[in-house]
């Protein structure tokens, strides 16, 4: 017999399997993070029945669209919603083609004034990775696997 309050029901108990499929970020200008985005070759639409919201589809079926706080704070509207303060809580990781696609992004926009969190480094875990923060201070990975070391004897 469980402890919890709610226990967590089986698998087979639940009705439906959530499926993660669009992500929101809630930013204080629409303009510059459509921006900050573009440079990484997002292509967001503003939504012109609403144009404090914005979407982009992904390769894969995700769908990522930006909110402005404005935006964010009417849906809320009886609950009420305050904008997050402290560091990022989510980071969102891009995937590039090549390792030296990683030092150029990162470089194209640490080089457009947006903020380094980490610069290109060769992880531990076998990828080229580096953080920049979008304009709300988001975390935003680059990464790609490094190629196997045919000297690597693992």
């Amino acid at each position: 017999m469980s402890s919890s309050p709610n226990p967590e029901p089986a698998v087979s108990e639940r009705a439906f399997t959530p499926v993660l499929n669009t992500i929101d970020i809630v930013v204080s200008d629409l303009r510059a993070a459509i921006a900050f985005y573009a440079r990484l070759g997002l292509d967001f639409r503003v939504d012109p029945t609403y144009p404090d919201h914005a979407g982009c589809d992904l390769p894969g079926g995700l769908h990522l669209m930006l909110d402005t706080e404005k935006f964010r704070a009417s849906v809320h509207q009886e609950a009420g919603w305050d904008r997050p303060t402290g560091d990022p809580r989510t980071f969102l990781a891009f995937q590039l083609p090549a390792p030296e696609a990683v030092d150029a992004a990162y470089a194209d926009l640490t080089g457009a004034g947006h903020r380094g969190v980490q610069p290109p480094w060769d992880a531990f875990w076998g990828m080229r990775y580096a953080t920049v923060a979008d304009p709300d201070g988001n975390g935003v990975d680059l990464y790609c696997p490094l190629p196997a070391d045919p000297n690597d004897a693992r």
